[in-house]
């Protein structure tokens, strides 16, 4: 019975990580750029659905609707005036951009809130403790389950989105070869643009949700950033479907960790993290070599 809660509860913690991983999975996907502040973005949409609660008394999910538009726009405009057009300079600059974007955010914050921890469960009453009680030993979070159903929803709404869409399809396009895209008429800065914003919002979207499960600082990005890429590499980078695997493999690892050693929270999560990433490395090169001199090389 103890196993089976560490396991429900390792997986509903992987729903969080999916939701977090998702906007990096979704800017990498389209725009093959890894986005340094992406976890500090996350803080940025805590910090302002706390300063708008805190303010105004507003429920964080009231607070939600006002965040989510304004990440939106933040996104669009941080494609367009900063990303574009560091991308023109090669891969490695828009990883520079990113970083001294982060370092920007967590320094502002500090600038304006302070050290000081906070939280957003204060604000949401007893749902932020609430627990169902399947057996008298198995208890599910509230909370955690409605974090895992946004994700579900998130990454489906996402996928079917991108298929089922014209402007998903021209994202889609626009990921294979922007330049063919655009021959055929498809706008690749207004796509690139529009997944910035997606990216973004969905990173808010995620900040949120930690800030109502645990404290957060405007340091906390980087922890956060960490746990994101973790996800997406053990799903498969780019892949949706893949970033909900992937961020439940990292909870289940963290979760059963945690029940050897106390440390074993962060250690767990790791090590699964550096074999899987170990693994794709081998199988990569066994690829590549058996593709030029294997036995699966191809006869002409």
């Amino acid at each position: 019975m103890i196993l089976l809660s560490q396991l429900i509860n390792g997986v509903l913690l992987g729903g969080y990580y999916a939701l977090l991983a998702c906007g990096l999975s979704f800017m990498f996907g389209v725009m093959r750029i890894i986005n340094l502040a992406h976890g500090d973005l996350a803080i940025l949409g805590a910090c302002l659905v706390f300063f708008i609660a805190d303010q105004t008394g507003l429920s964080p999910f009231i607070g939600l609707i006002v965040m989510l538009p304004v990440l939106a726009v933040g996104g669009w405009a941080l494609q367009r005036w900063m990303l574009e057009r560091s991308l023109r300079a090669g891969l490695l600059v828009p990883l520079l951009t990113t970083f001294g974007l982060a370092i920007v955010i967590e320094n502002g914050l500090f600038e304006y809130f302070g050290a000081d921890s906070r939280s957003l469960a204060p604000y949401i009453g007893d749902f932020a403790f609430d627990s169902w009680a399947i057996t008298d030993n198995i208890y599910i979070g509230e909370l955690a389950v409605l974090i895992f159903a946004v994700a579900v929803v998130l990454l489906g709404g996402l996928k079917l989105f991108l298929n089922y869409t014209s402007l998903g399809r021209a994202i889609r396009a626009t990921a294979e070869d922007a330049d063919t895209a655009e021959l055929v008429g498809i706008n690749a800065r207004a796509v690139y643009a529009v997944a910035a914003a997606i990216a973004v919002a969905t990173a808010g979207l995620a900040g949120v949700f930690l800030a109502m499960r645990e404290t957060f600082s405007p340091y906390s990005g980087p922890t956060q950033l960490i746990f994101a890429f973790e996800a997406v590499v053990i799903g498969g980078i780019g892949s949706l479907s893949g970033t909900l695997v992937g961020g439940i493999v990292l909870g289940v690892a963290q979760t059963f960790g945690a029940q050897i050693n106390p440390q074993g929270f962060l250690i767990a999560g790791h090590l699964v993290f550096l074999l899987v990433l170990a693994g794709r490395l081998v199988v990569g090169a066994m690829r590549a070599r058996g593709g030029m001199h294997g036995l699966f090389a191809r006869r002409p």
